[in-house]
């Protein structure tokens, strides 16, 4: 078996990226401290043709040195957007008919393998804080709340692992060919 050299990987250019069909999934970062995780949900989001990222609140925006070194060029491909408010990005995409759902631990949450994602139809997806977590704010205009089952000691995934553990998942289970 031989490694592929980055040559053979058969990736697209930015202006290939920018005109692909992307996967029906918005992310949502709402007051983001760590720019490598910011970083690395943009890295994250360009390996799955995510459409967009919202960043919210603290949640700081490129051109930043800290972000690029994880994105490592995704934030030249993937499309974002700055709001102050992430229950105004909420309402907009509500009345878009986009379901919202937040990535957090709550009462009568769904497991993300239980979670069936509906054919033809676009999900945001809100990762909060990495203290604080979604606010609870986002969760009551959400139109549901996912939960990654944890079998550990540990409460909580850091929230850059948390986004590719769920746009994998749903990735996957939207049956996206690329």
């Amino acid at each position: 078996m031989r490694k592929l050299a980055n040559a053979e990987l058969d990736r697209k250019n930015i202006e290939e990226f920018k005109q692909a069909e992307k996967t029906p999934i918005i992310v949502i970062l709402d007051d983001i401290r760590s720019l490598h995780n910011i970083g690395s949900v943009f890295r994250t989001s360009d390996a799955f043709l995510i459409e967009k990222i919202y960043l919210c609140g603290i949640t700081a925006t490129p051109p930043n040195k800290e972000i690029h070194k994880t994105a490592l060029g995704a934030t030249e491909t993937v499309t974002w957007e700055y709001a102050k408010d992430v229950v105004e990005v909420i309402k907009q995409l509500r009345a878009e008919n986009i379901q919202i759902w937040s990535i957090e631990q709550t009462e009568n949450s769904v497991m993300l393998d239980d979670f069936r994602p509906i054919s033809n139809t676009k999900y945001a997806l809100i990762f909060g804080n990495e203290v604080k977590g979604v606010s609870q704010e986002a969760i009551d205009l959400s139109n549901g709340v996912i939960e990654i089952p944890q079998l550990g000691s540990k409460h909580s995934l850091n929230i850059s692992v948390s986004a590719g553990i769920v746009i994998w998942d749903l990735f996957q289970k939207l049956k996206i060919v690329v």
